[in-house]
């Protein structure tokens, strides 16, 4: 009989080249081993498959979504839960990186506290896979703790597939999982996390999400089209959440 899968680690690509093995390395490398991966390939320019395809073929428990047009990381990811067969899925981006016992220690604390949701601390690291700052997270988060600051790093993110398949990702291009976390605020009542450093988010200097335009047009889109708030304090909200994200910036590289 096949064994179960536990846990199903979803991680859409667009031009990741650079960066893709040492993440799939370090997830293939997990203390915990009843995972499978599910990416899904967002490029309408097919130059990189075959790479990815020769990264990943000696993983046994996989599957290769390739998406016929782009359609973004968020509906990228909502394709993937759909064949993901795990019962908890891990988000991973395809630059980040991962420590050897971040599904280990995650799966159990989840299991230990009857939780839908967990994510951790994480490292922010660049280029050349350098750590250059550090984001402690609180062990608990609520609604209006996350309409504040966005403090959830999706690569360290665990959440439960029945949540999931109720809750999907929108179609921001920036802020999809922003949108799903405060969502998930709302129903959870708290957001729980473990404090240790299981994931690093790696930033690059052209990466959809360090383009401020792009950030501050989704984040008034989030406030006013999806959470309801009216202009006025949509705008507000924009600006207080700029502001935060500049504290944050400041306080992770001092």
């Amino acid at each position: 009989m096949k064994k179960k899968i536990n846990i199903s680690v979803i991680i859409p690509y667009f031009k990741k080249k650079k960066y893709f093995e040492k993440t799939i390395k370090s997830i293939v490398n997990q203390s915990y081993k009843n995972f499978e991966i599910i990416l899904i390939y967002d490029d309408v320019n097919q130059n990189e498959l075959i790479f990815v395809k020769n990264v990943l073929k000696k993983i046994k428990d996989k599957k290769i979504l390739v998406n016929k047009k782009t359609i973004g990381p968020g509906n990228s990811r909502n394709k993937g839960i759909l064949k993901a067969k795990g019962d908890y899925i891990a988000f991973c981006d395809a630059d980040d990186i991962w420590k050897k016992n971040k599904l280990l220690s995650q799966f159990n604390f989840m299991k230990k506290n009857k939780l839908n949701f967990s994510h951790t601390s994480y490292s922010i690291i660049d280029k050349y896979s350098k750590i250059i700052g550090k984001f402690r997270i609180k062990k608990e988060l609520n609604y209006q703790n996350l309409l504040k600051s966005c403090d959830i790093g999706l690569s360290t993110v665990m959440i439960s597939k029945k949540i999931l398949l109720k809750n999907e990702f929108c179609s921001l291009k920036t802020k999809e999982d922003y949108e799903l976390w405060l969502r998930l605020s709302k129903k959870e009542k708290s957001l729980k996390g473990l404090d240790i450093f299981f994931s690093s988010w790696r930033m690059t200097e052209n990466s959809l999400s360090s383009s401020l335009a792009q950030k501050l047009l989704d984040s008034f889109k989030l406030y006013y089209c999806y959470e309801k708030y009216n202009i006025l304090i949509s705008l507000f909200y924009v600006v207080r959440l700029t502001s935060f994200a500049l504290l944050k910036k400041i306080k992770i590289y001092l």
